[in-house]
């Protein structure tokens, strides 16, 4: 492997990628000065061995070389060894001259309470002797939801991602889960409170060039509608990114999960936006925040005979990525894909533009009717 790759995603880098990649160029969209692919790779599941590592690094590397330059992992992800696969793939595919960094958007997330799985103790031990007798985390910090946002925690995180991607600075990195892994025991405000500390660390990293940009990776909180307790509002959070780190703030993007079954980014208005009820792709669209979806197959169980409705003659995988990559505010879903074969079939999807806005727009009314 060789050491620590520098550089980061460029205008001119992610450019070249969509123009090199022979993909249909409606299949990239342009973003934060960057361009993306409109479908990412996810690498959330699998177990912690070697064989699935070997899956993972191979289908990066697939990924990446059939038009894909957005990857999307994090620490937790089975137990490190996610990253660590990711970061295999992308120094393979710089050593042999066949991508360069500038050309990949590369994401990680931070916040869960992660062991290594290639260090032979159990969790909690690891825990005890990596984080706790190191003065990383202390007494309190840990949710119930096995979360830790503290700043020293968090940028003992940020480190190890780094060393286990072999980069030096890494595109976006998602606070993960956190109004999720932390509403349970703090109170909001005491959440919005550590939210701020988070933010501030996030500039901070900013300027010493680790992270490019950084975001919320979420389950709920974007969803739900606003008398629940994991409600957050959008604007206040991008307000709360601005107070910190000026209009030039780091806070641009934010994933949640998305699909033709759990269609609440799209249809719900839960959120308000210059006192208007939007939905939160249509609140993120008009704050300047770029969205990343996650489970667009619900881990395969949309792929069933008969459970998405059918259109445009396309066999369920593909179906699902279409809806969601067409979807108004969506940049790319992530699709979590291993084997050569899911890889090859889901990929086919670079070769047909997505469907226009109008026609989209007809689609939902049918298929919502």
């Amino acid at each position: 492997m060789i050491y620590m790759i520098s550089g980061f995603a460029t205008l001119e880098g992610t450019k070249k990628f969509a123009q090199n990649s022979g993909m249909n160029q409606t299949n990239f969209k342009n973003f934060a000065n960057l361009t993306f692919s409109n479908v990412g790779i996810g690498t959330y599941l699998g177990d912690p061995d070697s064989r699935t590592d070997e899956l993972v690094t191979k289908a990066v590397t697939q990924s990446v070389l059939s038009g894909i330059n957005v990857i999307d992992t994090a620490i937790n992800y089975r137990a490190q060894k996610a990253e660590r696969s990711v970061g295999k793939a992308v120094s393979k595919l710089i050593q042999e001259g066949k991508i360069s960094r500038e050309q990949l958007f590369l994401s990680t997330k931070n916040g869960y309470l992660t062991n290594d799985a290639d260090v032979k103790l159990g969790f909690w031990e690891y825990v005890k002797e990596e984080y706790s007798q190191k003065g990383i985390i202390k007494e309190g910090d840990v949710t119930s939801g096995y979360h830790c946002m503290t700043p020293t925690y968090l940028s003992d995180q940020l480190d190890r991602s780094l060393k286990n991607l072999n980069i030096d600075c890494v595109d976006l990195l998602y606070l993960h889960n956190a109004v999720e892994g932390q509403i349970k025991d703090v109170s909001k405000e005491q959440f919005l409170e550590n939210l701020k500390s988070v933010f501030e660390l996030y500039e901070q990293k900013r300027d010493e060039g680790k992270i490019k940009f950084y975001g919320m990776a979420t389950w709920d909180c974007f969803r739900v509608e606003k008398d629940n307790p994991q409600f957050l509002s959008l604007e206040d959070t991008v307000n709360l990114a601005k107070k910190i780190g000026g209009e030039n703030h780091g806070f641009r993007f934010i994933q949640l999960p998305f699909n033709m079954h759990y269609d609440q980014a799209l249809l719900g208005k839960n959120q308000i936006v210059n006192d208007r009820q939007v939905s939160i792709l249509e609140a993120a669209a008009s704050l300047g925040i770029g969205v990343f979806t996650s489970v667009p197959f619900m881990q395969g169980r949309l792929l069933a005979p008969g459970v998405i409705p059918e259109f445009d003659d396309l066999k369920p995988s593909l179906r699902s990525l279409q809806f969601i990559r067409s979807s108004p505010g969506v940049l790319a879903p992530l699709v979590g894909q291993k084997t050569f074969e899911h890889v090859s079939e889901n990929l086919e999807i670079m070769k047909i533009p997505p469907i226009p806005e109008d026609e989209f727009l007809i689609l939902v009314k049918k298929l919502t009717s």
